[in-house]
């Protein structure tokens, strides 16, 4: 299995209610996409600002496998939500930080 984890530091002015909604476009891959098993949103409860570096959020999604993750990665309905996740960080791509790991 495979853990696709990605840490948010979202702009100031994005609501919580658009992060819900990006949230949600993304479990909604869940029956688009086969073999992405999982999918989970938080927020960062670490009382360590210092090395938190503003990221406050964050989700993972679950794989099969590493075929299942890129079917996800190269189709067409993510990549259009990435874009929009990519908009509403702080700094575009430097508000995002990914890990994918093997459980």
């Amino acid at each position: 299995m495979i853990r696709h984890i990605v840490a948010l530091r979202f702009r100031a002015e994005v609501t919580e209610a658009e992060k819900q909604q990006l949230y949600a476009g993304l479990a909604a891959l869940r029956g688009h996409l086969e073999g992405m098993e999982d999918f989970r949103s938080f927020p960062n409860l670490s009382p360590e600002t210092a090395v938190v570096q503003g990221f406050h959020d964050l989700f993972w999604c679950d794989f099969r496998d590493v075929a299942a993750r890129d079917a996800y990665l190269a189709d067409p309905a993510h990549q259009a939500l990435g874009s929009r996740l990519v908009a509403a960080a702080e700094g575009g791509l430097a508000g995002i930080l990914v890990m994918d790991v093997a459980l």
